[in-house]
């Protein structure tokens, strides 16, 4: 069982606001309510830190040379390897593959959510549009046939948080709803639909937008397209990668303004080379190269996932986009808590919750991760 902490002196951010001076109490694996310390509990004074929420990673393909879609010591590599940046939940993110590959590696990703190490699977594909596919394979693609859909669902053995398809295809409509009763997240991402065909698809239960901007048609003033219809409809959480490659600032600036910051997550859609150097890796069957950070296929040239991590998220988004602490906080940790339905549990600092804690200095950077009591990365407070 971890060991009680007592952190006094940083900046908290709950769910009602700053705290400056703040004092959190750790019980074990939980936040105590308590006022009083358990009398062996360990004092650690984080003056001049930031103490915020764990981070909560509702789309990430794998990191530290490391893919969600490989074996399970690859899986825990990423795992780790996100934790170390403050990304105490993640959920694990496939690309698009043959059916059996899929269902085969949800098998082994179910058991690991059963052991608490991810919080559940992710589909980006293969039900996507071939105009809009980015990073996977065009041969591999197939229209959303609610069959395979139910497959894939079932394979996860009640783990299967999100899929992400094209919902303008055959079959499209008729998955977002099969997804909605079977109570796993619909996104609309690497799409070629009309405005009209996004609502539809919202209208049918589909409640987030895969990367939004990235992978789909622009905004236009006579064809506005689903970027319009995702940023108006209050139903919908867009997903944001905030590495300052995938999206110019007014873009994320256009995104918070018009969706609110309640309704933003940000992700890292991470591939194998996050936390890596620039070399030559695989997203799937796809070789992608990876130079000064920048992951791009290595045929054709298009964007293929990213390296970031949401510590980097978190202090660009700060720093950089000049957006208030308590909006980052939300859009790391409760929103995607909430789409996850883990919110009881994780997302905020709040007594009875999970003792998943992130530590940052002044300028934002990461000094220590806490999760379930335990240090995952200790405090550098020197």
């Amino acid at each position: 069982m971890a060991a009680s902490k007592v952190l006094t002196g940083a900046r908290v951010v709950l769910p009602t606001g700053i705290v400056d001076g703040g004092r959190v109490i750790v019980d074990g694996a939980r936040i105590s309510g308590a006022d009083t310390a358990p009398a062996d509990a360990e004092t650690i004074d984080v003056t001049g830190h930031w103490l915020v929420p764990g981070f909560v990673d509702i789309h990430n393909h794998g990191g530290g040379g490391a893919s969600f879609s490989g074996s399970a010591d690859d899986v825990m590599t990423a795992v780790r390897t996100h934790r170390a940046h403050g990304t105490t939940t993640v959920v694990a993110s496939t690309v698009t593959d043959d059916m059996g590959v899929l269902t085969k590696q949800a098998g082994l990703l179910s058991e690991l959510a059963e052991q608490g190490d991810i919080a559940g699977i992710h589909y980006e594909g293969p039900f996507i549009s071939p105009c809009r596919k980015g990073a996977h394979s065009e041969a591999l693609l197939r229209h959303p046939d609610p069959a395979e859909v139910r497959k894939l669902i079932d394979a996860a053995r009640g783990h299967a948080k999100m899929m992400t398809l094209a919902t303008e295809l055959p079959g499209g409509i008729d998955s977002v709803r099969l997804l909605a009763e079977h109570g796993v997240i619909a996104a609309i991402g690497h799409t070629d639909a009309t405005y009209e065909q996004t609502v539809e698809a919202i209208d049918a239960g589909a409640t987030v937008a895969t990367h939004l901007f990235n992978a789909m048609p622009t905004l236009g003033h006579r064809a506005p397209g689903p970027i319009t219809a995702l940023l108006e409809d209050e139903r919908i959480t867009v997903e944001l990668i905030n590495d300052g490659v995938h999206l110019h600032p007014a873009a994320l600036e256009l995104a918070f303004h018009h969706a609110g910051a309640a309704r933003v997550a940000f992700i890292t859609d991470a591939m194998d080379a996050a936390c890596m150097g620039d070399g030559r890796y695989l997203l799937g069957p796809l070789e992608v190269e990876v130079e000064d950070g920048v992951a791009r296929l290595v045929e054709g040239g298009s964007i293929a996932g990213s390296t970031l991590t949401l510590d980097r998220a978190f202090q660009r988004a700060v720093t950089v986009d000049r957006l208030p602490v308590e909006d980052v906080v939300a859009a790391l940790s409760a929103n995607p808590a909430r789409l996850l339905g883990m919110d009881d549990r994780i997302g905020s600092v709040e007594p009875g919750k999970d003792a998943d804690l992130v530590l940052l200095d002044e300028q934002f950077a990461l000094k220590g991760v806490l999760r379930r009591g335990e240090w995952v990365v200790a405090p550098q407070l020197g």
